[in-house]
């Protein structure tokens, strides 16, 4: 799959800059306001950027590690925080709602039947992934059929009008996904990019690092991203770098926070 990514325009800085400290206050008075608002000038290639529908996606995924113990909480507790977004009672949806935020929940691979629900965008690749301690966690199929899920979704918003996306996710185990995808494409010792997660105590933590040692141990380093992504990531993280790439093809604002993301 390619992807038709333009590069950010750096004709327009200095113009922009001028625009931001034409202003009437100090030189550099707005602080990080003003950097963003330089670098959403970019993206859109105007001295007069606006955002316009902007939405947050939130990708939710199981893990078949987490049965082997790599988290603190039961798998279970992905759906449940799930219904919890449904129901608009988590802090994204306050946040949604405050900043007047369209917000979808996308299923990417949860282990549950939601059945259709407003709010929900059923994307189910497989009802988890498996536990990449004893095999890859996806098929390279599954894996390619995630991240084009994703990047058809960002399109579709594109379409409708929205040039801002957040990302977000849910997934029991899934900083220990990424810890793998950080350390196998990177190189970082395992050790400095595996934390506690949503609360290991000390055991747990180090249960959470011999588990992914063995995870590297069978599955090693490969080469190609996409490889790394099947071997130890969850749907919901392929299927958000799809949407990712989708957006940046339409030249949208991203929106990132957080390891997973």
């Amino acid at each position: 799959m390619s992807y038709d990514i333009t590069p950010l325009d750096t004709t327009l800085i200095d113009a922009l800059q001028a625009r931001i400290d034409g202003k009437t206050k100090p030189l550099g008075a707005l602080g990080r306001l003003e950097l963003l608002a330089a670098q959403i000038g970019r993206i859109q290639q105007s001295l007069s950027p606006t955002l316009t529908q902007p939405h947050v996606l939130v990708f939710a995924g199981d893990h078949g590690a987490a049965k082997a113990g790599v988290s603190a909480y039961p798998q279970d507790v992905t759906w449940q925080m799930v219904e919890n977004f449904l129901a608009g009672g988590a802090a994204i949806n306050v946040f949604a709602r405050q900043m007047r935020l369209g917000l979808r929940i996308v299923d990417a691979g949860v282990a549950h039947d939601f059945g259709p629900r407003d709010g929900l965008i059923n994307g189910k690749i497989a009802p988890g992934t498996a536990n990449y301690i004893e095999q890859p966690a996806m098929t390279s199929a599954q894996c390619d059929k995630a991240i084009r899920y994703g990047r058809k979704l960002a399109h579709n918003l594109a379409e409708r009008g929205c040039n801002a996306v957040g990302f977000g996710e849910m997934g029991i185990g899934n900083t220990a996904s990424a810890s793998l995808i950080t350390h196998a494409i990177t190189g970082v010792p395992l050790a400095q990019v595996v934390g506690r997660g949503t609360g290991l105590d000390d055991a747990g933590l180090d249960r959470k690092q011999a588990l992914l040692g063995a995870a590297l141990a069978r599955g090693g380093r490969p080469s190609d991203p996409l490889a790394v992504l099947a071997e130890y990531g969850g749907f919901e993280i392929a299927m958000m770098a799809g949407a990712m790439l989708g957006a940046a093809e339409k030249r949208m604002v991203l929106v990132i926070d957080g390891f997973i993301v």
